[in-house]
């Protein structure tokens, strides 16, 4: 096994829980217990002192810190995300996504959403002793979703006494403050052991406009660009077409009626129901527009509080009784602009000023109208609790003059999740406060007088901010709430032991069965739900399925103490999985290592894996999302613009000539990143998914030289295939199959309005296409011989991506996307932790540089950030790619044992303030907010903290 961790200081005397442990121990990634097993497969380990060193508090943060983590598919940078998994921390290894990264807690599932992802803030950091990572396929062992690997967090189970630790830290401006408390007590007999333990966390907010890195949507190159709807009253003139001054027909014959704003000298608005006061809207001007960035979060806050309890009971010597229980509760706050409201807010039907009200500057016409509600930003606040206990039973016994283990466990997971929206409209109420209006008292109110009974205000929604009084506010806003139940229960039973002594050693074998029941539920908010607000709407889901197991595995020892064969064993195992929602599936593993001589162990595996479709998948009403992409069929910047075929296809499917995509403040797009759609466009489940399947290869070496003593070498090859990839196909995968494919059977996914806009598009789940990544693990740690200046520890860590390739459909072009910013996460070619730890007596401090490899990105335009013009863009299809150079972060922290059993430690992250570069193919749903790189730090990060042993 790798070991890639940090240096243990201080061994303390065995206590009498200790002794309630199992000689032999069980390795992640197998069931069959010794240690002459655990360097079959790649696992990396990170312990108690390395997850100190890095001053995080958050286990989500630390696991992404490690170079073969990605970045998950929703981050705490992920403002705009309104599903109920929005702020959690998710694990994503590989880059093949957190769906696919298997979450266990000593050796067991941990709670899970509807949508197949752990949320690992929920564990908290004080209960780990150690992270250990397999690094490839364990579907054989484990089951569904061990594609990208497995996450084994192990908790503390020996302790005795007490110890409170507390730590401070906040970001180089002021904001991000991160204050941490824990608790925990222990106490151990002969027969039992017990721990106890309390964790508070509280992480502030980081927020868009308190940094020039976020302060513009597109960051500090481009200040003036992405702004979007303006928070002052516009209008489209109603009057029929040909009406002069009202409009004008463009070259494909449309009309194209005028648009208006209310003039705002010095923020102040006029009587907004003479014309007189208007000037004409132009799109490409921010005059009338708005940074929306000015009332963002850039990152979320959070708080996190759990208690936690494990216990152990030896009824003999020979049998156990275990049990844990955590109970979590997270709450995240987010906050983003104003809702951009404009006529086809209200659906399907519309929303418009009435032809009677006396606000509207075309009296006796049905005035649509655009407004961003700047007063009110739309906030939220997600809660997470989350339960998790099991219990069970193990012990050992001798059968056939061989030692036997088993066990027998039962788990329950359960985490209620809740979702709070302010700050969207209430569609219902707004029809009624921008109807008719009347004169009562010499003051304008609604016209209807049962509307009137039940608090309709009218609404000058032209007014622009400051112009609508509190009581409209109160008519007319909705604030909804979303709520999400997922249960667990898992029963699991093991046994391993040897069966047979061969000459090369002991023929060990390992089988269990399991029983697991998933069930989720989801509630959207009922208006929301039934489209009556602004809030994006989706349907109920409800269901879930039942999984039954049974697995073997072999370890069977073939040479030993020979010449070039120290050992040779082979491992093999294979698991037949039943769900109740698609049928059987079997995968097996089969695992080799040998040892030429005692320094040098070559390994290898080939691994059959599956992702079972989630609830979610399976069973999730349909939703509502609005997504950035480039339409093909744009004259500017689309496929059409450089591919004759491409433009008469588009031209053939009804497509103006000369048409050009609009975002969501009616402006044409501006560079090949494309938009975000005005309308939103729908996505749900597929009850007929079948599951991934995936082969996983390594190879590799593990050296540890005696003729340099300390030090440890690992090399490992992987390649992961995926196939039936359950995806989303997004929009501009189905536009670009439609007509740069010429695919006929995508095309039915959309329809255009006359002219050429997208009003109507279908995103569902499908298995469809397949995933490629392939690359390198190198892993280095060495421990110099011992000095009078103290003792020195240099530990690297790297991962290089070879290949990276997605193929959307069957039939269709790959993508070799490696060296790409892909949209959500960075597919660096290289990625490494480099760490230099130095102990003296009771002081000590490690140094640590964590280094990204430079990406591709999409070009901002032809001759701006566009350093490979002619290069093919392998994500988007264009013709322009801009390479965009490697960053490396610097940590430091110091640290003294004090004599009175305390520790102080106190650090800097990014001690040098490095930024990294910006990437304007940054998704802003999912990934986080552009053009900044989720996975990079922002400012200096300054923390203290200390520990108390009782």
């Amino acid at each position: 096994m790798a070991a890639m961790s940090g240096v243990v200081h201080a061994q303390e005397a065995a206590s009498p829980a200790q002794m309630l442990a199992p000689v032999n121990v069980t390795v992640t990634g197998s069931r069959i217990r010794g240690t002459d097993v655990e360097t079959a497969q790649p696992v990396f380990t990170m312990d108690r002192q390395a997850i100190r060193a890095t001053g995080l508090t958050n286990l989500g943060d630390i696991v992404a810190r490690m170079p073969s983590a990605g970045t998950a598919e929703i981050t705490p940078q992920d403002t705009l995300s309104s599903g109920t998994d929005a702020g959690g921390r998710y694990a994503n290894l590989r880059q093949l996504g957190a769906v696919r990264t298997l979450v266990l807690v000593n050796g067991r599932r941990w709670t899970t959403s509807l949508g197949g992802l752990t949320d690992l803030s929920t564990i908290p950091v004080a209960i780990v002793e150690r992270i250990e990572v397999l690094k490839d396929g364990a579907s054989s062992i484990y089951g569904s979703d061990a594609i990208g690997g497995v996450i084994n967090i192990l908790t503390t189970d020996r302790f005795e006494g007490a110890s409170a630790d507390v730590l401070y830290g906040v970001n180089g401006h002021g904001d991000g403050t991160q204050k941490n408390g824990s608790f925990t007590w222990g106490k151990s007999t002969e027969r039992a052991s017990l721990i106890l333990g309390a964790t508070y966390e509280d992480a502030d907010a980081l927020r868009d406009d308190k940094r020039a890195l976020t302060r513009s949507p597109y960051g500090p190159r481009h200040p003036d660009a992405g702004f979007g709807m303006g928070p002052y009253g516009g209008v489209v003139d109603p009057r029929p077409a040909g009406t002069p001054a009202a409009g004008s027909y463009a070259p494909g014959g449309t009309w194209d009626a005028n648009r208006y704003v209310v003039n705002h000298p010095g923020g102040m608005v006029g009587d907004t129901a003479d014309l007189a006061n208007y000037h004409p809207y132009d799109v490409n001007d921010n005059a009338d527009k708005y940074a929306t960035t000015q009332d963002m979060t850039f990152r979320s806050g959070s708080k996190l509080r759990n208690l936690f309890g494990t216990g152990r009971y030896n009824l003999t010597d020979d049998v156990a009784l275990r049990g844990m229980a955590s109970y979590g509760v997270r709450d995240t706050r987010s906050q983003s602009a104003g809702y951009p409201l404009q006529s086809s807010s209200g659906r399907s039907d519309g929303l418009s000023i009435d032809p009677d009200n006396a606000y509207n500057p075309f009296p006796g016409y049905a005035t649509s109208f655009f407004r961003r509600t700047t007063e009110l930003p739309r906030v939220s606040w997600a809660k997470s609790k989350t339960f998790h206990a099991d219990g069970g039973a193990e012990g050992s016994f001798q059968w056939l003059d061989h030692a036997w283990n088993w066990d027998l466990t039962y788990a329950y997971s359960e985490t209620r999740a809740s979702r709070v929206t302010s700050g969207n409209i209430d569609l219902v109420n707004a029809r009624k406060a921008l109807g008719p209006t009347t004169v009562i008292d010499g003051r304008v109110a609604c016209a209807d007088a049962a509307d009137r009974a039940a608090g309709c205000v009218p609404w000058n929604i032209l007014a622009g901010p400051g112009g609508t009084p509190d009581a409209v506010w109160n008519y007319v806003a909705s604030t909804s709430t979303a709520r999400q139940t997922t249960r667990t229960n898992d029963v699991v039973a093991n046994l391993t032991g040897g069966l047979l002594d061969l000459p090369a050693g002991t023929l060990r074998v390992a089988g269990g069965v399991e029983h697991r029941r998933e069930h989720g539920r989801y509630e959207p908010d009922a208006a929301d739900s039934a489209g009556l607000t602004t809030q994006l709407a989706s349907d109920p889901t409800d269901g879930g399925y039942i999984a039954n197991e049974a697995y073997l595995e072999f370890d069977v020892p073939l040479l030993a103490d020979l010449p070039l064969a120290r050992e040779v064993a082979v491992n093999a195992s294979t698991r037949y999985s039943h769900y109740s929602a698609f049928g059987g599936r079997t995968n097996t593993k089969y695992s080799l290592r040998w040892k030429p001589f005692d320094d040098l162990l070559l390994r290898a595996t080939y691994a059959e894996g599956f992702r079972a479709p989630t609830v979610a998948d399976l069973y999730a009403g349909s939703s509502e999302t609005f997504e950035s992409f480039v339409d093909p069929c744009d004259s500017a910047y689309g496929a059409a613009a450089s591919d004759a075929t491409v433009r008469a296809r588009c031209t053939a499917g009804g497509v103006p000539a000369g048409y050009r995509q609009v975002d969501q403040s009616g402006a044409q797009i501006a560079s090949a990143t494309g938009g975000q759609n005005p309308v939103a466009f729908r996505t749900g489940a597929n009850p007929l998914l079948k599951p991934e399947t995936s082969i996983t290869r390594t190879a590799g070496l593990v050296y540890s030289p005696s003729y340099i003593e300390g030090l440890d070498v690992t090399l490992d090859y992987y390649k992961v295939d995926i196939r039936d990839v359950i995806t989303p196909i997004l929009a501009g995968d189905i536009l670009n199959f439609c007509y740069v494919r010429n695919d006929p059977t995508w095309c039915g996914r959309f329809t255009r309005a006359a002219s050429g806009e997208i009003v109507q598009l279908d995103e569902s789940l499908a298995n469809l296409g397949s995933l490629r990544t392939e690359g390198y693990d190198l892993g280095m740690h060495y421990r110099f011989p011992e000095t009078r200046l103290g003792e020195f520890t240099l530990l690297s860590d790297s991962t290089y991506l070879s290949d990276y390739t997605q193929v959307s459909s069957p039939g269709a072009a790959p993508r070799h996307l490696a060296g790409y910013m892909n949209g959500v996460q960075g597919l660096y070619r290289v990625r490494s932790n480099l760490s230099l730890d130095w102990s003296w007596r009771r002081f000590g401090a490690t140094w640590t540089t964590r280094f990204f490899s430079g990406l591709k990105d999409a070009c901002w335009s032809a001759d701006v950030e566009c350093n490979r013009p002619a290069e093919s863009n392998a994500l988007t299809g264009a013709t322009g790619v801009s390479r965009k150079g490697g960053v490396a972060f610097h940590d430091l922290q110091l640290r003294w044992q004090a004599p009175w059993n305390g520790n102080f430690r106190v650090g800097v992250n990014n001690i040098f303030g490095r930024r990294g570069p910006l990437y304007y193919n940054v998704s802003s749903a999912g990934g986080g907010s552009p053009p900044y790189d989720p996975a990079f730090d922002v400012d200096r990060y300054y923390y203290v903290g200390y520990q108390q042993r009782f």
